[in-house]
């Protein structure tokens, strides 16, 4: 019998509440706290039955006679494979949606491209709209066996990434919901950036024996974000331009500039900077050594970022001399994100 036969709407409402609240508070929980927290409207006896139902078909259990209930690690399995899938759902639609106009929007960066290269006179590149769920949602920890975990992190966006760690320390029941809970409460709604130092030493030393748990799961949340960013498409134009510029236009010089234009990997670095410091304005200048690239610290770089529905963005990067026009640059690209907003908007219609 499948877990859609066995559990009911109420049954699974019941099951998220007590889900939610065990991973914030770390405490058993009550069908008096049920109650308050469901909009179900049920009386404390009627959900302590549905919660008796939930024990005996394995999704909770009760650490004492006289406690309430935490998640079994079928509890948990059942969070992230059906509950989470109705968010999943909903982003797949959003996605397909959305997608179908990446398309054609990345049809029109590509000429964007182009068209900006030609009224600059300098370099140009934009990077193709690209879903941004670095920030942790879940992670959950299961037991395969005594030498193996599995581990299943959620981002933002409700991207699934389920991979195994070795653990050399046995972990037992309660060891194992204990990390879970300390997983979730310290890093969930972080991006990488602000799993500082200081957050990841107090980890260690709540998770004692198994702090090395704690590293291993680290490792792979950076990794699950990092191929995040892998398949970035990154359109470039007019890198022939800085040939006008003798600053630039040495041979050393303009090779190492070409070299930089032609490597995605490059040019990813430029992208993630610009996302992690975005001004105000929504407009940044580079110049010189400010550049995070190093292959670009003689010119400069006028950056802004696009947005495509919530949670798709992109970036526009202008290339050039120190010497840059930079009014003729600032203007060019305030112009061309109005351009594109109206698109954009246009194509929601």
């Amino acid at each position: 019998m499948s877990n859609k036969d066995q559990l009911g709407d109420r049954k699974v409402t019941i099951l998220k509440a007590i889900i939610k609240t065990y991973l914030e508070t770390g405490e058993p929980v009550g069908s008096r706290t049920i109650s308050k927290y469901t909009d179900l409207h049920l009386s404390s006896a009627t959900i302590r039955n549905e919660m008796s139902d939930l024990e005996e078909l394995g999704y909770i259990m009760q650490p004492h006679t006289s406690a309430g209930r935490i998640p079994s690690d079928k509890g948990y399995r059942f969070y992230v494979d059906r509950i989470l899938q109705e968010k999943e759902d909903e982003v797949t639609e959003f996605k397909d949606l959305m997608l179908k106009r990446v398309d054609r929007v990345e049809l029109l960066l590509k000429q964007m491209a182009k068209l900006l290269a030609q009224n600059t006179n300098y370099a140009t590149m934009i990077s193709a709209p690209q879903f941004h769920r670095n920030k942790l949602k879940f992670i959950q920890l299961s037991k395969i066996d005594e030498e193996k975990l599995l581990v299943v992190i959620v981002m933002e966006g409700n991207i699934i990434k389920n991979t195994m760690i070795p653990v050399s320390t046995q972990l037992s029941d309660e060891g194992l919901l204990n990390l879970n809970i300390l997983l979730n409460n310290s890093l969930n709604g972080l991006t990488m950036e602000q799993i500082n130092l200081d957050v990841i030493s107090r980890m260690k030393v709540q998770a004692g024996i198994h702090s090395e748990v704690v590293d291993k799961v680290l490792n792979e949340v950076a990794e699950a974000i990092r191929a995040d960013n892998e398949d970035l498409q990154i359109y470039t134009s007019g890198a022939t331009n800085i040939f006008k510029y003798p600053e630039l236009s040495d041979g050393e010089n303009a090779s190492r500039l070409i070299g930089t234009l032609e490597q995605k990997e490059l040019l990813q670095e430029l992208v993630a900077d610009v996302n992690n410091s975005e001004s105000d304005s929504g407009i940044q200048v580079y110049i010189g050594d400010e550049a995070p690239v190093q292959t670009m610290k003689d010119c400069s770089i006028v950056t802004a970022n696009y947005q495509l529905g919530e949670g798709l963005r992109g970036t526009i990067g202008v290339i050039g001399p120190k010497r840059m026009d930079y009014e003729k640059v600032l203007g060019t690209l305030k112009n061309l994100m109005m351009q594109l907003d109206l698109i954009l908007k246009n194509d929601e219609r």
